[in-house]
Protein backbone atom coordinates (compact mmCIF):
# COMPACT_ATOMS: atom_id res chain seq x y z
CA UNK A 1 0.00 0.00 0.00
CA UNK A 2 1.46 3.36 -1.03
CA UNK A 3 1.99 6.08 1.51
CA UNK A 4 -0.25 9.18 1.44
CA UNK A 5 1.43 12.10 -0.32
CA UNK A 6 1.26 15.46 1.46
CA UNK A 7 2.37 18.95 0.54
CA UNK A 8 2.90 21.45 3.35
CA UNK A 9 2.75 25.10 2.25
CA UNK A 10 4.04 27.97 4.35
CA UNK A 11 1.91 31.12 4.26
CA UNK A 12 4.69 33.23 2.73
CA UNK A 13 8.44 33.51 2.35
CA UNK A 14 10.52 36.55 3.25
CA UNK A 15 13.57 37.81 1.42
CA UNK A 16 16.88 36.28 2.46
CA UNK A 17 18.28 38.17 5.44
CA UNK A 18 15.01 39.85 6.40
CA UNK A 19 15.26 41.47 9.81
CA UNK A 20 11.77 40.35 10.81
CA UNK A 21 11.35 36.59 10.70
CA UNK A 22 10.20 33.66 12.83
CA UNK A 23 11.64 30.68 10.89
CA UNK A 24 14.72 29.75 8.79
CA UNK A 25 14.95 31.18 5.29
CA UNK A 26 16.43 28.19 3.47
CA UNK A 27 17.90 24.71 3.87
CA UNK A 28 16.63 21.14 4.09
CA UNK A 29 12.88 20.82 4.55
CA UNK A 30 13.36 19.42 8.04
CA UNK A 31 15.27 22.59 9.01
CA UNK A 32 12.88 25.04 7.36
CA UNK A 33 9.75 23.49 8.89
CA UNK A 34 9.52 25.61 12.02
CA UNK A 35 8.59 22.92 14.55
CA UNK A 36 9.77 19.79 12.78
CA UNK A 37 10.77 18.07 16.02
CA UNK A 38 7.12 18.25 17.15
CA UNK A 39 5.58 16.96 13.90
CA UNK A 40 8.23 14.46 12.76
CA UNK A 41 6.21 11.50 14.08
CA UNK A 42 3.26 12.59 11.94
CA UNK A 43 5.40 12.75 8.81
CA UNK A 44 7.26 9.46 9.28
CA UNK A 45 4.48 7.42 7.66
CA UNK A 46 3.77 9.73 4.69
CA UNK A 47 5.61 11.08 1.67
CA UNK A 48 5.86 14.84 2.09
CA UNK A 49 7.19 17.97 0.48
CA UNK A 50 7.46 21.48 1.89
CA UNK A 51 6.85 24.64 -0.11
CA UNK A 52 8.42 27.77 1.44
CA UNK A 53 5.42 29.90 0.44
CA UNK A 54 5.07 32.58 -2.19
CA UNK A 55 7.37 35.59 -1.81
CA UNK A 56 5.61 38.16 0.35
CA UNK A 57 4.11 41.22 -1.33
CA UNK A 58 2.74 42.83 1.83
CA UNK A 59 6.23 43.63 3.16
CA UNK A 60 9.29 41.84 4.50
CA UNK A 61 7.78 40.84 7.85
CA UNK A 62 5.28 38.31 9.33
CA UNK A 63 1.53 38.61 8.86
CA UNK A 64 -0.94 40.04 11.40
CA UNK A 65 -3.45 42.41 9.76
CA UNK A 66 -6.47 41.59 7.60
CA UNK A 67 -4.83 43.24 4.58
CA UNK A 68 -1.72 41.10 5.03
CA UNK A 69 -3.73 37.90 5.47
CA UNK A 70 -5.61 38.62 2.25
CA UNK A 71 -2.36 39.30 0.41
CA UNK A 72 -0.61 36.06 1.39
CA UNK A 73 -3.81 34.05 0.95
CA UNK A 74 -4.13 35.21 -2.65
CA UNK A 75 -0.45 34.63 -3.34
CA UNK A 76 -0.45 31.00 -2.32
CA UNK A 77 -3.51 30.00 -4.34
CA UNK A 78 -1.28 29.63 -7.41
CA UNK A 79 0.89 27.19 -5.46
CA UNK A 80 -2.19 25.20 -4.41
CA UNK A 81 -3.51 25.12 -7.98
CA UNK A 82 -0.20 23.93 -9.43
CA UNK A 83 0.14 21.27 -6.73
CA UNK A 84 -3.37 19.97 -7.37
CA UNK A 85 -2.89 19.95 -11.14
CA UNK A 86 0.38 18.05 -10.79
CA UNK A 87 -1.42 14.95 -9.50
CA UNK A 88 1.42 14.35 -7.03
CA UNK A 89 -0.49 14.91 -3.77
CA UNK A 90 -3.39 13.40 -1.87
CA UNK A 91 -3.67 16.29 0.59
CA UNK A 92 -2.31 19.77 1.24
CA UNK A 93 -1.77 21.37 4.66
CA UNK A 94 -1.71 25.17 4.68
CA UNK A 95 0.64 26.18 7.47
CA UNK A 96 0.41 29.38 9.49
CA UNK A 97 -2.16 30.86 11.84
CA UNK A 98 -5.08 32.83 10.45
CA UNK A 99 -5.77 30.35 7.60
CA UNK A 100 -5.16 32.78 4.70
CA UNK A 101 -6.69 31.48 1.46
CA UNK A 102 -8.16 28.35 3.08
CA UNK A 103 -11.68 28.35 1.64
CA UNK A 104 -10.43 29.32 -1.80
CA UNK A 105 -7.78 26.59 -1.63
CA UNK A 106 -10.43 24.06 -0.65
CA UNK A 107 -12.46 25.08 -3.68
CA UNK A 108 -9.44 24.35 -5.88
CA UNK A 109 -8.78 21.10 -4.08
CA UNK A 110 -12.31 19.77 -4.58
CA UNK A 111 -11.98 20.19 -8.36
CA UNK A 112 -8.93 17.93 -8.33
CA UNK A 113 -9.88 15.52 -5.55
CA UNK A 114 -7.23 16.86 -3.18
CA UNK A 115 -8.01 17.47 0.49
CA UNK A 116 -6.86 20.82 1.92
CA UNK A 117 -6.47 21.60 5.62
CA UNK A 118 -5.38 24.68 7.60
CA UNK A 119 -4.19 25.29 11.14
CA UNK A 120 -6.99 27.23 12.85
CA UNK A 121 -9.76 25.21 11.25
CA UNK A 122 -8.08 21.91 12.15
CA UNK A 123 -7.52 23.09 15.72
CA UNK A 124 -11.14 24.12 16.19
CA UNK A 125 -12.46 20.86 14.74
CA UNK A 126 -10.12 18.86 16.97
CA UNK A 127 -11.13 20.95 19.99
CA UNK A 128 -14.78 20.00 19.53
CA UNK A 129 -13.88 16.33 19.95
CA UNK A 130 -12.10 17.06 23.23
CA UNK A 131 -14.45 19.42 25.07
CA UNK A 132 -17.59 21.50 24.73
CA UNK A 133 -15.87 24.92 24.56
CA UNK A 134 -12.44 26.18 23.58
CA UNK A 135 -10.53 29.40 24.14
CA UNK A 136 -7.86 30.82 21.84
CA UNK A 137 -4.62 32.05 23.42
CA UNK A 138 -3.47 34.62 20.89
CA UNK A 139 -0.66 37.13 20.38
CA UNK A 140 -1.99 40.57 19.41
CA UNK A 141 -5.01 42.80 18.91
CA UNK A 142 -4.97 42.62 15.11
CA UNK A 143 -4.36 38.86 15.07
CA UNK A 144 -7.25 38.45 17.53
CA UNK A 145 -9.63 39.98 15.00
CA UNK A 146 -8.55 37.56 12.27
CA UNK A 147 -9.15 34.66 14.63
CA UNK A 148 -12.54 36.08 15.64
CA UNK A 149 -13.52 36.28 11.97
CA UNK A 150 -12.53 32.64 11.48
CA UNK A 151 -14.55 31.53 14.51
CA UNK A 152 -17.63 33.09 12.91
CA UNK A 153 -16.83 31.83 9.40
CA UNK A 154 -16.38 28.26 10.61
CA UNK A 155 -19.63 28.29 12.60
CA UNK A 156 -17.81 27.96 15.92
CA UNK A 157 -19.14 31.02 17.75
CA UNK A 158 -21.26 29.01 20.19
CA UNK A 159 -18.28 26.76 21.01
CA UNK A 160 -15.64 29.47 21.39
CA UNK A 161 -15.49 30.54 25.03
CA UNK A 162 -13.11 33.46 24.41
CA UNK A 163 -10.09 34.83 22.61
CA UNK A 164 -7.41 35.85 25.10
CA UNK A 165 -4.80 38.40 24.01
CA UNK A 166 -1.40 37.89 25.68
CA UNK A 167 -0.02 40.92 23.76
CA UNK A 168 3.24 39.50 22.40
CA UNK A 169 2.99 40.50 18.72
CA UNK A 170 5.13 39.30 15.83
CA UNK A 171 8.16 41.46 14.93
CA UNK A 172 7.38 44.11 12.33
CA UNK A 173 8.27 47.71 11.43
CA UNK A 174 7.73 50.37 12.61
CA UNK A 175 7.64 48.86 16.06
CA UNK A 176 7.70 50.29 19.57
CA UNK A 177 5.95 47.48 21.45
CA UNK A 178 8.05 46.42 24.47
CA UNK A 179 7.43 42.67 23.97
CA UNK A 180 7.29 40.41 20.90
CA UNK A 181 7.15 36.70 20.09
CA UNK A 182 10.74 36.90 18.85
CA UNK A 183 13.26 35.75 21.43
CA UNK A 184 10.79 34.27 23.91
CA UNK A 185 11.34 30.71 22.70
CA UNK A 186 15.10 31.22 23.06
CA UNK A 187 14.58 32.25 26.67
CA UNK A 188 12.56 29.13 27.35
CA UNK A 189 15.09 26.88 25.59
CA UNK A 190 17.84 28.38 27.80
CA UNK A 191 15.87 27.72 30.94
CA UNK A 192 15.14 31.40 31.49
CA UNK A 193 11.80 32.85 32.53
CA UNK A 194 9.65 33.74 29.52
CA UNK A 195 7.25 36.61 30.06
CA UNK A 196 5.24 35.32 27.11
CA UNK A 197 4.71 31.93 28.75
CA UNK A 198 3.81 33.54 32.08
CA UNK A 199 1.27 35.77 30.35
CA UNK A 200 -0.15 32.81 28.42
CA UNK A 201 -0.48 30.84 31.65
CA UNK A 202 -2.32 33.66 33.41
CA UNK A 203 -4.76 34.06 30.52
CA UNK A 204 -5.22 30.28 30.21
CA UNK A 205 -6.25 30.03 33.86
CA UNK A 206 -8.70 32.91 33.40
CA UNK A 207 -10.08 31.25 30.26
CA UNK A 208 -10.72 28.09 32.29
CA UNK A 209 -12.05 29.68 35.46
CA UNK A 210 -13.92 32.68 34.05
CA UNK A 211 -14.82 31.80 30.45
CA UNK A 212 -15.57 28.08 30.73
CA UNK A 213 -12.90 26.82 28.33
CA UNK A 214 -12.28 23.06 28.32
CA UNK A 215 -9.71 23.08 25.49
CA UNK A 216 -7.07 25.68 24.61
CA UNK A 217 -5.86 26.65 21.13
CA UNK A 218 -2.59 28.47 20.36
CA UNK A 219 -3.74 31.12 17.88
CA UNK A 220 -0.46 32.00 16.15
CA UNK A 221 1.83 29.39 14.61
CA UNK A 222 4.84 31.46 15.65
CA UNK A 223 3.85 30.73 19.24
CA UNK A 224 3.75 26.95 18.70
CA UNK A 225 6.43 26.36 21.34
CA UNK A 226 3.99 27.38 24.09
CA UNK A 227 2.01 24.17 23.60
CA UNK A 228 3.91 21.77 25.86
CA UNK A 229 5.10 24.14 28.60
CA UNK A 230 1.65 25.71 28.89
CA UNK A 231 -0.02 22.30 29.08
CA UNK A 232 2.50 21.08 31.65
CA UNK A 233 2.27 24.20 33.81
CA UNK A 234 -1.51 23.94 33.83
CA UNK A 235 -1.35 20.24 34.72
CA UNK A 236 0.96 21.11 37.61
CA UNK A 237 -1.77 23.42 38.91
CA UNK A 238 -4.37 20.66 38.62
CA UNK A 239 -5.85 21.74 35.27
CA UNK A 240 -5.62 18.72 32.96
CA UNK A 241 -6.68 20.38 29.73
CA UNK A 242 -5.71 19.78 26.08
CA UNK A 243 -3.60 22.50 24.42
CA UNK A 244 -3.64 22.39 20.61
CA UNK A 245 -1.05 23.76 18.19
CA UNK A 246 -1.76 24.47 14.52
CA UNK A 247 0.89 22.57 12.54
CA UNK A 248 0.19 19.28 14.29
CA UNK A 249 -3.57 19.60 13.87
CA UNK A 250 -3.38 20.61 10.19
CA UNK A 251 -0.93 17.82 9.31
CA UNK A 252 -2.92 15.19 11.22
CA UNK A 253 -6.14 16.34 9.54
CA UNK A 254 -4.45 16.12 6.12
CA UNK A 255 -3.24 12.60 6.93
CA UNK A 256 -6.71 11.55 8.00
CA UNK A 257 -8.38 12.86 4.85
CA UNK A 258 -5.73 11.33 2.60
CA UNK A 259 -6.11 7.94 4.28
CA UNK A 260 -9.92 8.16 4.17
CA UNK A 261 -9.65 9.23 0.51
CA UNK A 262 -12.06 12.12 0.99
CA UNK A 263 -11.98 15.82 0.27
CA UNK A 264 -14.31 18.71 1.07
CA UNK A 265 -17.88 18.42 -0.17
CA UNK A 266 -18.53 19.59 -3.71
CA UNK A 267 -21.85 20.94 -2.40
CA UNK A 268 -19.95 23.23 -0.04
CA UNK A 269 -17.42 24.12 -2.75
CA UNK A 270 -19.18 23.67 -6.11
CA UNK A 271 -17.45 24.06 -9.44
CA UNK A 272 -18.43 26.86 -11.81
CA UNK A 273 -20.44 24.35 -13.89
CA UNK A 274 -21.79 21.70 -11.49
CA UNK A 275 -23.54 18.62 -12.83
CA UNK A 276 -26.28 18.91 -10.20
CA UNK A 277 -27.56 22.08 -8.54
CA UNK A 278 -29.75 22.85 -5.53
CA UNK A 279 -32.61 25.25 -6.03
CA UNK A 280 -32.81 26.15 -2.36
CA UNK A 281 -30.05 26.77 0.16
CA UNK A 282 -30.62 27.31 3.84
CA UNK A 283 -28.28 29.71 5.56
CA UNK A 284 -26.67 28.03 8.56
CA UNK A 285 -26.98 29.80 11.89
CA UNK A 286 -24.61 29.20 14.79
Amino acid sequence: MSKPRLLLIHAFSLAEGAAYHVRPFSGEKEKVLMNYDKVAHLLDTVEWDLHPGAPSTHGNWPVETREEFMSVGFNRLKIVREACESGKYDAIALLGGGDPGFDEAREIGVKHGVAVTACAHAQMVAALSLGSKFSIIDISESHNMQMAALVTRYGMASRCASIRNIDYPLPRPPYTHPHTVSGEKDKWDKGEVSGMLEEALAHAVEAIEEDGAEVLIIGCSGAYWLCEPLRDRLAGMGWKIPVLEGYRCAIQAARNMAELKVTASALAFPSDNPIKIRRRKLVATD
